[in-house]
């Protein structure tokens, strides 16, 4: 799995993320005061939420390639989990032009930070994930893509591409529980298994709708199916979102 993802070069990756900023950029611009005050997608969430999200997670893996290119390794957020709680709660409550000049500056940030990249730099070792700077690339086409959808103003993962699902159902493999399974059957595309278990679950749907429901967003009634010893049965648990943040 991954393998679209990992075959990408690093000019066709920085392509992506930079399209995956355009269409936040879109939302920014026609977004008002009242629509960012309204409901995202996640529970609990506005879509000022998402946003301050967006915001934060950019200057986090900009604030990685940066320290990356002098030699140096940081946390992801500075302050940790707490501190990115609350920038998002603090920044939830902007306004329109406050979430435009914030947003948008913190993925100018981030774009060139990567642009800026020489070639050799892409594996340049970073604290994230104890990886490499193209690791955090991903990260970034990931949190652009998936956020763009959870504001709930009408992109949904039905725009996804198959390199992009390919690659996201890559990187959530972890969530598939220990001991199991999962046999993907995309309506469009070849079987993909995840997980090394003996006990397998058969999934079918649309190849976006099937990474959409392994990355926990909702999806329509039916639009994937899952069936366990040739009988139909509920679509099965999956484990916790793979934590870029160290456990301490």
């Amino acid at each position: 799995m991954g393998t679209e993802a990992a075959a990408l070069t690093d000019d066709r990756l920085l392509a992506e993320i930079r399209s995956a900023a355009a269409g936040i950029s879109h939302e920014l611009d026609r977004l008002t005061d009242e629509s960012a005050r309204r409901p995202s997608e996640l529970p609990g969430w506005t879509r000022g939420h998402v946003l301050a999200h967006v915001e934060g997670i950019s200057s986090a893996l900009a604030r990685q390639v940066e320290c990356a290119r002098r030699g140096e390794k940081v946390e992801l957020y500075d302050g940790g989990q707490a501190a990115r709680d609350q920038a998002i709660e603090d920044g939830a409550h902007a306004t329109a032009d406050e979430q435009r000049e914030r947003v948008g500056a913190a993925l100018e940030r981030v774009i060139a930070a990567f642009a800026s990249l020489e070639p050799g730099e892409w594996e340049a070792p970073v604290r994230f994930r104890d990886g490499v700077v193209r690791d955090a690339a991903l990260a970034l086409w990931r949190e652009l893509e998936i956020h763009h959808s959870d504001l709930g103003t009408g992109c949904t993962q039905q725009e996804w591409s198959a390199s992009f699902c390919h690659h996201l159902l890559g990187f959530l493999e972890p969530r598939v529980p220990e001991g199991e399974a999962f046999v993907l059957r995309p309506h469009h595309g070849d079987e993909l298994r995840l997980g090394d278990g003996p006990d397998s679950v058969i999934l079918e749907g649309r190849l976006q709708d099937l990474a959409a429901w392994l990355a926990g967003r909702e999806i329509g009634r039916g639009s994937v199916r899952a069936e366990h010893d040739g009988e139909a049965v509920p679509l099965p648990p999956i484990g916790p979102w793979p934590s870029a943040l160290a456990v301490k």
